[in-house]
């Protein structure tokens, strides 16, 4: 199935260009690159790729303003791969509509699941009714949770933020992402409601909320779901 997956690199780093299409060309994908953030626009344009991989630190144009671009016309999945690791960063490029934030240096094996997962989510029409993973069970269309076949009771606010997780199982929603979605536009910058209602689910779901199975924390950016298995 890779052999037709057709990958976009906007990277101005020679090495790292012939580094990034030897990696993914053995598992199959097809890399166009691009060297600037301009040349990176008429391709996204021009070949419709499946995926693009972004830089942030590009010699004409700011990655931002690329990200921001490209999110004005199209819905194909981008990854940001930057040397960059400020939260700050992270955060604005999730905002602004980035799938997902890797940084440099990284696993292969890492950038390569975060490739397969974007793809996934891009590829379903609707998310899945059914989140399953490990021990627990989401039925979003029933709006039932089990963990080890038991029911699990969430107040609304807890389902709301579980159930909007799990349809985004393996991404990093950002607290503003959450804050907005739950609490509506104008709802409060301070993250203490959503930290309180997450560390709430965490007990009722997690059998060591200390060491998570399901909910993970993306330290100052969000938080990130374990992937559906039944995708």
């Amino acid at each position: 199935m890779n052999a037709k997956v057709h990958i976009l690199l906007i990277e101005d780093e020679k090495s790292f260009c012939s580094y990034i299409t030897a990696l993914l060309g053995r598992s199959g994908y097809h890399i166009t690159t691009a060297m600037t953030g301009t040349e990176g626009l008429s391709l996204a344009a021009s070949l419709c790729p499946d995926l693009i991989l972004l830089d942030l630190g590009l010699p004409d144009i700011d990655g931002f303003l690329v990200l921001e671009e490209l999110r004005s016309w199209s819905h194909i999945p981008i990854i940001i791969v930057s040397v960059c690791s400020e939260e700050q960063e992270k955060v604005k490029a999730l905002d602004l509509g980035a799938d997902d934030y890797v940084t440099k240096p990284f696993y292969p094996g890492e950038l390569t699941a975060r490739i397969r997962t974007a793809l996934r989510h891009s590829r379903s029409q609707a998310p899945s009714q059914i989140y399953r993973a490990l021990n627990l069970e989401i039925d979003l269309d029933k709006r039932t949770i089990h963990l080890d076949g038991e029911q699990v009771h969430l107040t609304q606010i807890e389902y709301q933020l579980l159930s909007l997780l799990a349809e985004n199982a393996g991404r990093v929603l950002t607290y503003n992402t959450m804050l907005r979605r739950i609490w509506g536009p104008y709802a409060e910058t301070n993250n203490q409601i959503l930290r309180v209602n997450m560390a709430n689910i965490r007990r009722k779901i997690e059998k060591n909320p200390a060491q998570p199975q399901y909910l993970f924390t993306e330290v100052g950016v969000g938080y990130r779901m374990r992937e559906n298995d039944t995708e």
